[in-house]
């Protein structure tokens, strides 16, 4: 038996910012204008309304799916709040009674989040499971600028956009059939959201996006695309064998470079980045509900998240 990925479903807030309407809103020091989707190809991205939460988002993805489910994982880089986990606060909204827990791990949350529900599922410990997740960075955008260098420490908040998705997994005959995940946790520093743990607990300078774009692009290609392309070394495949290559998505000039590096045909790729921007953990999900597949086909899910971690997964639909 396998885990296999049988439902998907995402959730996007109506309001949309384009990006001329991000570089008018920050204050202080003003950017230059058009850098944003100059620098990026982010042309619009999704905010939420100020009464809604991660979980929220998470529930609106997840109401639309069969609510039949064993185990719940609230898999996000967002949280309502730093205790209870946020997966008790979805549960609660979607009327589960079933146990509840939270993945976190930036960007790669919700392909983690798989990976421990095909784990638990192929231990026998859990039949059908929801992996859900509820992302709303939106709220840690830092809007008054100081100066030109707190815009670039500041940049990579103005690329991301709130989103919510879920997935079903479940025992099946087919279904995922390759992981593979790495990190370099020395490289942890490069981007961060400080404020709310134990570091930095009532500071309300350490509520706002930090990072540095060059150096977390080194910092992947210091790991290597040898994990992505080992996965097809090691199942005898190529890239032409999968309907879609969904692929994080944070600038449109590092996708086109990954793509490039990793040889991906353009027609796998499910492009989601000028309309909707970077949604965190929900990109992965978000592709494949727009990817043109069908049952059988095999996709594959490449993610890249701060921290650093990198992962891969190749699944039979």
């Amino acid at each position: 038996m396998k885990a296999r990925i049988s439902d998907i479903s995402t959730y996007l807030p109506e309001r949309v910012l384009d990006s001329a309407e991000v570089e008018r809103r920050i204050e202080g020091w003003r950017p230059p204008r058009g850098i944003v989707e100059r620098m990026t190809g982010i042309r619009r991205r999704h905010v939420a309304s100020d009464d809604q939460q991660a979980s929220d988002l998470a529930v609106e993805a997840a109401k639309t799916l069969a609510p039949d489910v064993d185990l719940m994982i609230f898999a996000s880089a967002s949280q309502d709040m730093v205790e209870p986990a946020t997966a008790h606060i979805v549960a609660a909204k979607l009327g589960l009674s079933c146990p509840v827990f939270d993945v976190k791990n930036a960007c790669n949350s919700l392909l983690n989040g798989v990976q421990v529900a095909e784990a638990l599922i192929l231990s026998g410990a859990h039949r059908r499971v929801l992996v859900c997740t509820g992302e709303t960075p939106s709220r840690a955008i830092r809007w008054r600028v100081r100066d030109r260098a707190q815009f670039v420490d500041s940049f990579a908040g103005y690329t991301l956009s709130d989103a919510g998705a879920a997935v079903i997994i479940e025992r099946a005959e087919r279904g995922i059939f390759y992981r593979d995940f790495s990190a370099d946790s020395t490289a942890w520093s490069i981007g961060t959201l400080p404020g709310g743990g134990s570091a930095h607990p009532r500071d309300p300078d350490s509520s706002y996006f930090r990072g540095d774009g060059r150096r977390l692009k080194e910092a992947f290609e210091l790991i290597g695309p040898d994990i992505f392309l080992n996965a097809l070394k090691r199942t005898g495949l190529t890239w032409d064998d999968f309907a879609v290559v969904a692929v994080h998505q944070v600038a449109m000039p590092y996708l086109h470079f990954l793509a490039d590096t990793l040889g991906i045909p353009q027609d796998r790729l499910v492009v989601t980045l000028p309309d909707h921007g970077n949604c965190a953990s929900a990109t992965l999900p978000l592709q494949l509900a727009r990817g043109t597949w069908s049952r059988g086909d095999k996709v594959a899910l490449l993610g890249l998240g701060g921290g650093i971690s990198m992962g891969v997964m190749l699944a039979e639909m």
